[in-house]
Formats: structure tokens, sequence, C-alpha cells
């Protein structure tokens, strides 16, 4: 749930407004996103099982595929998807921080120190980072609770009926829907990243398919309730004009301080999804230390913590400097291209490990409805990918472009590593 919940529940509501009109449509594309979440968290069970190593969806590329998509995977995830959005998600940090309590410090410097403290944190191992992340987790909640049951008893309004669709059915209409869910997949994605320490977990086969169904299922329960409460007191035009739609639900509901509060609520949900990202995604890189095709350094555990420090450490870094130089503020608008290329060869790769028979038949999970879930999930997935290609075609070319880079650095690497064995 940590990894799912972050800034973008407080604000992507409107996003999904700004695309499509009615509360039929808008409630609807966020159970549809919720649908589609179910079905991979249900895929992702089942491979967690078959392959409860450290890794996760490198782990499982590599197995399915080559050691060649899964390093390109490993390449993304460091220079797109995952440090990008944590250095985008420490300025939001940071601007609110400086907000609340006016402090003269420059949002660089706040990202900077909020990013290396969490990073300390998780070098202390996988309890020490999990504990931390649950007391988030627990305060985000908290913060998402005040906002629906506050904006249902205090925000007035009323869920008015109205025409279900806002245009007549035609291309036009899809398109705004797959737009819309290009932001829903944002918001909905982060609980993929569980599977990556499940090499440290007591027993994987069990914890990990349970968390992540449990997880994504409280989480679509969570964002239906926001966006009723939204949509009840702002109504969806006001939902299509604003920005900040959490803030101003609950300046009706309390006034100022009601929207100060929120504020509070969204520091803590940034700092959640942080601690969230310091401590699963560095085990990718670990996970590519150990077969050699990374620093291998970055791939030894501290003999006291058994956490990989250097691996942590390494995301950390470049997180700050993404941060600090400010000039990759936009990877957000394009890391949904590069994630969901490798969700739907990811859940593709189920098919690939059931032919193969991979893992112990008595201590697999076995995805519901397979293969037909499967398939609707990859071809959800190509649907996203082509939207946000659609949406912003320049800022998709270029995250293509970093990750095909990856796959001469492999090349080399490879052959390095051949020449010194």
């Amino acid at each position: 749930m940590g990894g799912i919940v972050g800034a973008g529940i407080f604000a992507n509501p409107s996003e999904v407004a700004h695309r499509v009109h009615t509360p039929f449509l808008i409630l609807g594309v966020w159970v549809l996103g919720g649908f589609i979440a179910m079905c991979g968290a249900f895929i992702w069970a089942e491979l967690s099982t078959r392959l409860p190593g450290t890794g996760g969806q490198y782990l499982y590329l590599r197995e399915a595929y080559h050691p060649s998509v899964a390093f390109v995977y490993g390449w993304g995830l460091l220079l797109v998807t995952q440090t990008g959005g944590m250095a985008a998600v420490a300025v939001i940090f940071s601007s609110y921080f400086r907000a609340l309590t006016e402090v003269a410090w420059s949002d660089t410097v706040i990202a900077a120190l909020v990013l290396l403290i969490l990073a300390g944190i998780n070098c202390l191992g996988a309890r020490a980072g999990s504990n931390v992340q649950s007391a988030f987790m627990l305060l985000k909640i908290g913060a998402i609770a005040a906002l629906v049951v506050l904006g249902f008893a205090l925000g007035g309004g009323s869920l008015k009926s109205g025409p279900l669709l806002a245009q007549p059915v035609s291309f036009g209409l899809l398109k705004s829907i797959g737009s819309a869910m290009v932001p829903i997949a944002f918001a909905y994605g982060g609980w993929q990243t569980s599977t990556f320490v499940a090499g440290e977990m007591r027993d994987a086969r069990r914890d990990l398919s349970r968390g992540l169904l449990l997880g994504v299922a409280a989480v679509v329960g969570l964002y239906l309730a926001v966006n009723l409460a939204c949509l009840r007191v702002l109504g969806p035009a006001g939902l299509d004009a604003t920005t900040i739609p959490a803030s101003d639900v609950m300046r009706i509901a309390l006034g100022e301080r009601g929207a100060q509060w929120i504020a509070v609520g969204i520091l803590i949900s940034t700092l959640g999804f942080l601690s969230q990202s310091m401590l699963t995604a560095p085990r990718v890189y670990y996970a590519m230390a150990r077969d050699g095709l990374f620093f291998k350094s970055v791939g030894k555990l501290s003999p006291r913590s058994r956490a990989p420090v250097l691996a942590i450490v390494l995301q950390g870094i470049a997180a700050i400097i993404i941060a600090c130089s400010g000039t990759y503020g936009e990877i957000l608008n394009f890391s949904v291209t590069v994630d969901f290329i490798f969700f739907g060869m990811t859940a593709a790769s189920l098919f690939i490990l059931r032919r193969r028979q991979v893992g112990s038949d008595s201590a697999i999970y076995r995805a519901p409805g397979h293969p037909f879930t499967t398939v609707l999930f990859v071809l959800s997935c190509a649907g996203i990918v082509g939207s946000a290609i659609v949406a912003s075609p320049a800022n998709s070319a270029i995250a293509l472009c970093i990750m095909l880079a990856a796959l001469p650095v492999y090349y080399y690497w490879s052959r390095f590593r051949r020449v010194h064995s």
C-alpha cells in the first residue's frame, strides 16, 4: 500500500476530471484502473511464489526472457521510473515543508536532506525500513480517511445525477478515456515494488501474495472513497477547474486550517512514498550486481544489517543529484511509458514460467482467471503505453531512447565480465 499511495491521490482526481467530465466516467475509469491493478496483483502474486528471490520484476524478466531484458529494466528503473519519481516527490515535499514551516532553506537542500535521512534508515536493514514504512502508511491512511469523512460530513454538496457520457460514443470518447487512464495508471502503480524484497522475507510465498492482494484491494477502496468525496463537495466542474482538489475539499470543510492539515497529510504521504522506494528499489541494483551486470560492490550485504547498503546509497545519491539538478521534473510525464512496457512484458512472462514449470506446485499461488485476466492485463498495458505516447509523443520518445541506451551498455558490461572472468 505504501508503494501505491503517494502524493498522486491528492492531485490526480482533478487530472482525471480534466479528461472525462461526468461522475459516471470519472468513477468508472478509477474502477477500471483498480480492476487492472488487481489483475496485476494476481499475476505478481503467482510470480513471487514461483521465484521468491530478491529483485522482483528484474528476476522474473531475467528468468523468462534474457539477462539483457532484465538489465534494460534495471537501467530504466535507476534513470527514469523510480529515481526520477523519487526526486520529483522529494521536491514536492520540500515545497510543502517550506510553506508550512517558513524555513529559509532552498527546496534542493530540503530534498537532499530527506533523501539522505531515509537512505540512512534503510541501510539499517529491511526491518528498520519496513517499520518506518508501516508508520508512514498508517499516517497516510489517517490523512485520506480524514479527507473522506470530513468532506462528506462538513463539505456540503451532493452527488447529482446527470448524463452518463459527456459526448456520444466515438473514437474521441475512447481517446479521452485512454488519456484519463494514464494518471490513474500512475496513481495505482507501485504495488510491484513489494516483490523486490522477497528474498529478505521469512515466508515470501505466503506473506507476499497475501500482501499484494489485500494491499491493492484496500487501495482501490481508498481511491474510490477520495473521488466520491471530491465529486460530492466540488462537483465534476469544480473538480475539473482545480489542480489541488484535496486542499479545496478541506478548505470548504474546515477553512484555511483544514487546508493546512491536509498539507501535512500530503507531506506524510510523500515521505511514505520515498521511504518505500528507498526500501525496495535498491534490491534490483543489488540483484544486477550479483549477476555480474553492475559494480560488484553493489552486490555486497552489510554483515550487521544484511541490507545492500551500497545499492541503497547509490539510489539515494542518484535521487539527490536529480532533485538538485532540477532537470528531471518532466520524467513523471513519460515514466508511465517505460513502466507499462515492462509491466506488460512481466505479465506475459507468466506464460513462459508456467510452460517451463518453474517453482514447486505445492507452494505456488495461482492467479485467478489465468489466462484471461493475464491477457487482459497485458492488453491494458499496451493500451496505456499507446495512450501515453499519443498524449505526449516527445516525452515518450525521450523515455524510450533512455531505455534503449541500456542495450549497448549491457553489451559492454557483459563483454567486460567475460574478459576479466
